[in-house]
């Protein structure tokens, strides 16, 4: 099939939701065909991440003429107990960065207090 992405097999890092709300967050009016090519996901499956993502208030839009700019709620928390108060702004900064091919400071990677491995 024609326009497609290839499917991904195995466990990623991030999830779709978070990569969709990041090429929201780095071009507000992106088009969702777009989303979807550098998602490696389908139209549709974009559609209805951004639905979850409005539906829980991370995500609002605005319609002008046939395309939409998005607003990300960046103060919003995280949703997982394990990320409580974390800012989606934080992560999305992070990914931003990434794509811009930013490398952060080895003093930025370090300033976070670390979570133990072993639960110690």
């Amino acid at each position: 099939m024609d326009g497609v992405p290839e499917p991904h097999t195995g466990w990623t890092f991030l999830t779709n939701h978070a990569r969709v709300l990041a090429a929201i967050a780095d071009n507000p009016n992106v088009r969702i065909r777009n989303i979807a090519a550098h998602c490696r996901l389908t139209e549709r499956a974009v559609q209805k991440i951004i639905a979850d993502l409005e539906q829980d208030g991370y995500l609002s839009h605005t319609r002008e003429g046939r395309s939409n700019t998005y607003r990300v709620e960046a103060d919003k928390v995280l949703r997982h107990p394990a990320e409580a108060g974390l800012p989606v702004a934080e992560l999305l900064s992070l990914l931003i960065q990434a794509e811009a091919g930013h490398t952060p400071a080895p003093e930025q990677l370090t300033a976070r207090p670390r979570m133990p491995v072993d639960g110690g």
